[in-house]
């Protein structure tokens, strides 16, 4: 089964996406799986994994209720309140759903770059781990020492780093590159092995970007986690900013084309379908 691991539904007047504004008009509207399905049909995709978009107890109940009626949807990454007294609860509520599969703080947003080392109750950690709940790291190259001493203090926690950290692509080659490729390295050098999401790359390029623009970084993602730790994802409808469903899909097959074709499966949905629990 082809599985896309990363994508967003959303209504902005619902009003809890602080990001999302009127200025971002292409994506300032509702979306839904009725907008994914001849998307996902045209790539093969038979299900994906719906990411929370806004960091509220709210919206994570909202995309629940959503995959509840709608048969695709694989699993949910939702947000709890980690630092908070309540999260062991909340969390304990969003696991009677069976399509409830990782929680994923938003670090990239975060005032403060090393929230992950020292905010989050111990005891909401430890329940992720006893649930065998899954966790969605949103990072940038400058979160990886943090996210390192995090991992390395629950070892027993499965992890994905999304979007390949995000490397900055659309900067000069000699500014994108490091310490993007670097932290690549160490967090793939984890002993608990964590995966990655090979996802975001085409969000962070230029317009107009091209295989030839993406090749080194899906590359080094691969040398890393190796087929079997990644994972492919569309990051849609942010992907809309800049590219295209199809053309990012295509883009990453042909990328992943020298593999065998149980390597690229697994990048395409094994992966996702074994590292989620669905």
């Amino acid at each position: 089964m082809n599985i896309d691991a990363h994508q967003h539904y959303w209504d902005p007047k619902r009003g809890d996406y602080g990001w999302l504004t009127p200025d971002l008009a292409l994506l300032y509207r509702v979306f839904g799986p009725d907008d994914l399905a001849p998307l996902r049909k045209s790539a093969n995709i038979e299900r994906p994994v719906v990411v929370q978009a806004a960091p509220t107890i709210a919206e994570t109940r909202y995309l629940l209720d959503l995959a509840r009626s709608e048969d695709s949807i694989a699993g949910v990454v939702g947000w709890a309140p980690l630092h908070s007294a309540d999260a062991p609860a909340i969390i304990d509520e969003f696991v009677r759903e069976p399509k409830f599969k990782a929680v994923r703080p938003m670090l990239q947003d975060l005032p403060d770059d090393t929230w992950i080392e020292h905010a989050p109750s111990p005891k909401a950690i430890e329940r992720l781990i006893d649930l065998d709940i899954a966790f969605d790291a949103l990072i940038f190259a400058r979160h990886v020492p943090s996210l390192i001493k995090f991992a390395e203090r629950y070892s027993k926690l499965r992890i994905v780093v999304d979007h390949g950290a995000k490397p900055q692509i659309r900067d000069r080659r000699d500014i994108a590159w490091q310490p993007w490729a670097d932290g690549i390295a160490q967090l793939a050098a984890l002993p608990q092995g964590l995966f990655c999401k090979l996802s975001g790359l085409a969000t962070e390029s230029n317009p107009g970007w091209t295989d030839e623009t993406l090749q080194p970084y899906v590359a080094h993602l691969l040398e890393q986690f190796g087929y079997e730790r990644l994972m492919w994802g569309s990051d849609w409808p942010v992907l809309e900013m800049n590219g295209s469903y199809t053309a990012w899909h295509d883009a990453a097959r042909r990328l992943t084309s020298h593999l065998e074709k149980a390597e690229q499966d697994a990048i395409f949905g094994e992966n996702a379908r074994a590292f989620y629990c669905l």
